[in-house]
């Protein structure tokens, strides 16, 4: 297991998805209990330090402006640490962060900790989904990236309930102890489970900024945070779209989010087998249908019935896409594919925050219900650019095969 030189070039020489893979979706969910588990405590946090809700709420704000800008940068500072050391210094750091996060005196202190912590994010799944990418074959690499992001979806489902419940019950502190404790699981699966990977040499920071920038692979990240912005503008708002619209009493929003969450989890699997059997056509075709259940929900939110089975469809097509889009960024960075996971993941976490703030205006100057169709266009854009995108391609590909065949029947004239 230390080594994979044994398997090096060896398609067979790989198991579809080996045990290591998990070590990376822990540390996933881990990671996914930090950045949402502050929103079910967010009321103990504002009590405990003496500052207000909208204070509080800045420590989500503040941590994905983290994930967004301070991801890639960590990411192109570290980029010569080899992938297995890197990965133990990002779980360090946050079982720093979090342990910071238990003993925080005050709300400056507990805001830098969450910063620190946002650091490793992106990072994380950048680089982890290169590595679970790498310990499999070519034909299983995006089922390999929705393994590990299961860690993510499965922190919403358990995660987060059980460490909101830990924080109301013995404290605020207390849930990011556990998550601490998780992190430190995390880091004992990487030490011994994640094999050293023979790495190429690695590029430069130019080189590797150059291949973030080429126009391709920037408008896959636009796409993705359109995508986002799509699913965020509507699930920010989702709670009091159940209560006002539909009519579910609060108590009933936990466990539809519970339902939404095992159909993201189910989404992200599935989402992965789709993507390792045909990439870009899979990505356009889950966009479409996210679009056109976004649509249909604008009918079903008004019966209960329909509109739980409509979020449990949506989460599972929201996620869907997700693997497939690491993959596809990474094919189109081949130089720098950590930098361009985790520059995906920064594009999300922009998207998210975008998707929120249009919600907020849509809500504020069209009505609640608008949502669901706000949410389709974003989607249906991001599909439309796709579309371009793979008939661009499509057309480039033909020309060259074109170009070849007439060079090659002009090499038989001569």
């Amino acid at each position: 297991m230390d080594s994979l030189q044994h398997s090096a070039g060896n398609k067979e020489g790989k198991e579809p998805f080996p045990i290591s893979i998990l070590s990376l979706t822990v540390g996933a969910f881990a990671i996914g209990m930090t950045e949402f588990v502050i929103m079910g405590i967010l009321p103990n946090v504002a009590n405990d330090l003496h500052v207000s809700i909208a204070s509080a709420g800045q420590l989500i704000t503040m941590y994905a402006l983290g994930v967004a800008v301070g991801a890639p940068i960590l990411t192109i500072l570290t980029h010569q640490i080899p992938q297995k050391k890197l990965l133990l210094f990002l779980m360090g750091l946050f079982i720093l962060g979090n342990g910071i996060s238990v003993f925080a005196p005050n709300y400056a202190v507990l805001m830098g900790a969450r910063m620190l912590t946002a650091l490793t994010h992106g990072t994380f799944f950048g680089v982890g989904a290169v590595i679970a990418s790498n310990l499999v074959r070519p034909d299983k690499r995006a089922g390999a990236v929705s393994i590990m992001m299961a860690g993510l979806t499965i922190a919403n489902i358990i995660g987060v309930p059980i460490g909101t419940f830990i924080g109301q019950t013995m404290g605020w502190r207390a849930s990011f102890a556990a998550i601490a404790i998780m992190g430190v699981v995390a880091l004992i699966g990487i030490l011994i489970f994640i094999p050293q990977i023979r790495q190429a040499q690695a590029s430069s920071i130019a080189q590797q900024i150059t291949a973030l920038i080429r126009p391709r692979l920037l408008l896959f990240l636009l796409i993705g945070a359109l995508g986002n912005a799509g699913l965020f503008a509507v699930f920010t708002y989702i709670a009091p779209l159940l209560i006002e619209i539909t009519g579910f009493a609060e108590p009933s929003v936990t466990w539809i989010l519970i339902l939404f969450g095992i159909g993201v989890t189910a989404g992200n699997i599935v989402g992965g087998k789709l993507a390792d059997w045909k990439l870009l056509p899979s990505i356009l075709g889950v966009y479409f249908s996210t679009a056109v259940i976004l649509t249909i929900f604008t009918i079903t939110i008004h019966n209960p019935v329909t509109a739980v089975l409509t979020i449990v469809l949506w989460g599972a097509a929201s996620f869907a896409v997700m693997p497939g889009m690491q993959v596809r960024v990474m094919n189109l960075a081949q130089s720098a594919p950590a930098l361009a996971s985790t520059a995906s993941h920064s594009a999300g976490n922009l998207g998210n925050a975008t998707g929120a703030f249009i919600g907020g205006l849509v809500i504020t100057h069209l009505s609640l219900t608008s949502l669901p169709w706000v949410g389709a266009g974003l989607v249906g854009l991001a599909f439309l650019l796709g579309v371009a995108c793979y008939l661009y391609e499509r057309k480039t590909a033909s020309a060259h095969a074109q170009s070849a065949s007439t060079a090659l029947i002009n090499d038989i004239n001569q």
